[in-house]
């Protein structure tokens, strides 16, 4: 293995993240480096102007935890992306800092209804792109206070 991939952190198949200018922690996300972007599950409520910058605000719903988050971001795009059934959507794509265990960047980030999926967020090989290696036989690698190998609480 090149010496420059032993010097990255490495991350499981999933991991908890954070988007601290959301206020959203602990944020359960797949690792998947088959998709090129990030999403995060988020219904857009309204485009909006702020000092001459185009924002979003949008709601994180957290069923399990009967919790909704409204969130303001900083609108990038409106990009056609394609899901893994294959049909392009057109969707919001937000900028804003992420934090996998202690590596915190800018990460572009689109809103996307994952109601249907198992994770709120899924990190694209973007967002991994020379930070991280993924290890696919893992969870939770950057998650602490997660059994890594198990994936629940010690």
């Amino acid at each position: 293995m090149n010496k420059k991939y032993k010097e990255l952190p490495v991350v499981g198949w999933r991991e908890l993240v954070h988007l601290p200018e959301l206020g959203l922690h602990a944020v359960p996300a797949k690792i998947d480096t088959g998709a090129r972007t990030s999403s995060l599950h988020g219904e857009v409520i309204e485009e909006f102007e702020r000092d001459g910058e185009k924002y979003v605000r949008f709601a994180v719903d957290f069923d399990q935890q009967h919790v909704r988050q409204v969130c303001e971001a900083v609108h990038v795009d409106v990009r056609g992306i394609t899901s893994s059934n294959g049909k392009t959507q057109y969707r919001y794509v937000i900028k804003t800092p992420l934090t996998i265990g202690g590596v915190e960047f800018r990460a572009e980030i689109s809103l996307a209804d994952r109601s249907d999926m198992k994770f709120p967020m899924l990190i694209g090989r973007s967002s991994l792109r020379r930070r991280f290696v993924v290890d696919s036989g893992y969870s939770w690698l950057q998650t602490p206070e997660l059994d890594p190998v198990k994936g629940h609480k010690p």
